[in-house]
């Protein structure tokens, strides 16, 4: 289930498919059952409940703009925190108690050291709406998982996803602007963009431009499917926290390089002040992740660049039809 907030809807098959998911039929060749349901909505939750026997919900739905968060916060409480707790109480009255969720690492706010592991302190230092309400949402997680033992929750605190499936069909399309830093550079390689905004160059890193963790959206899908597998298999309750991330950081200007030596394209940019909310560096400590869930990343900074420009060179607009 969606609410089609970041989707084409304009470009929604026979079967109220938006074409992301007709793609992701064509891919797999399983046909998937889609309900346009917002997690706002707790009778429309109720109703999917109603009618499929579920036995574990993977929730990866809200608003995750950081500056966005900014200016929106109280959308981003409602749409995150409310629409979590209304899922929650729909997945009790079915008892449906085994959960991943799609936390994030801006939970940790300010790194206190790097890497950053699983004990890194959360909460105090987080610099922007978004990660507060994941961070509440943890909260929530983990005395509900307290206070019904019958519960298994997972929280995986996501880095920085990027790349493309490999077959170039299905990719980041962001409406507006893209907020995140690959979608702009491949929008900007593509021509549909003049130049990349590089949004400070004063971090304290070794180039000046921040310092994240970027890994591959397929490694990251792994992670959700291996993560409820070990739910089941070692019969897990109580709630569980893991990193995934690649473990090591990358500026933004090393990004870019990465891009244009893997794809043979120029990309220009300028620097322009920072947005507020970013933090000079932060990567991952994955270890836990390996040692408890098996779970490693396969795919290099070199393949999430080719499988980016993969799809945005073969989708120049995107989910759009040529003729929008």
């Amino acid at each position: 289930m969606d609410n089609l907030s970041n989707a084409i809807c304009t470009e929604v098959n026979q079967n109220g498919l938006p074409e992301s998911l007709r793609r992701i039929e064509l891919i797999t060749s399983k046909k998937i059952q889609f309900y346009n349901t917002d997690l706002l909505d707790a009778r429309g939750i109720a109703q999917i409940f109603r009618d499929h026997k579920i036995s574990a919900v993977i929730h990866f739905a809200g608003l995750k703009a950081v500056g966005e968060s900014m200016v929106k916060p109280l959308e981003y409480y409602e749409n995150n925190v409310a629409g979590t707790i209304n899922l929650l109480k729909v997945m009790r009255e079915y008892n449906v108690k085994n959960l991943i969720f799609s936390s994030s690492a801006t939970v940790y706010g300010l790194p206190q050291y790097l890497p950053i592991d699983e004990n890194h302190p959360t909460g105090s230092t987080i610099t922007n709406p978004y990660g507060r309400t994941k961070f509440v949402i943890e909260r929530i997680l983990e005395d509900l998982s307290n206070s019904e033992k019958d519960w298994c929750i997972v929280s995986l605190r996501y880095f920085n996803p990027i790349g493309a499936h490999e077959s170039g069909e299905i990719g980041e399309d962001p409406q507006g602007i893209p907020n995140n830093l690959m979608p702009f550079i491949s929008q900007v390689a593509v021509g549909r963009r003049p130049k990349l905004q590089v949004f400070g160059d004063d971090f304290k890193t070794k180039d000046g431009t921040g310092v994240r963790d970027y890994i591959h959206v397929i490694d990251l899908a792994r992670g959700h499917v291996i993560a409820l597998d070990k739910v089941f298999l070692n019969k897990w309750s109580g709630f569980k926290v893991f990193n995934l991330g690649n473990g090591c950081g990358l500026s933004v200007l090393e990004v870019i390089d990465a891009f244009e030596k893997a794809n043979g394209v120029k990309v220009p940019y300028e620097i322009v002040a920072r947005r507020p909310g970013d933090v000079d560096a932060m990567f991952a400590d994955n270890r836990k992740a390996l040692e408890v869930l098996g779970w490693k990343p396969h795919y290099s900074i070199t393949d999430m660049c080719k499988h980016t420009w993969k799809w945005q060179s073969k989708n120049p607009r995107g989910y759009r039809s040529e003729d929008m």
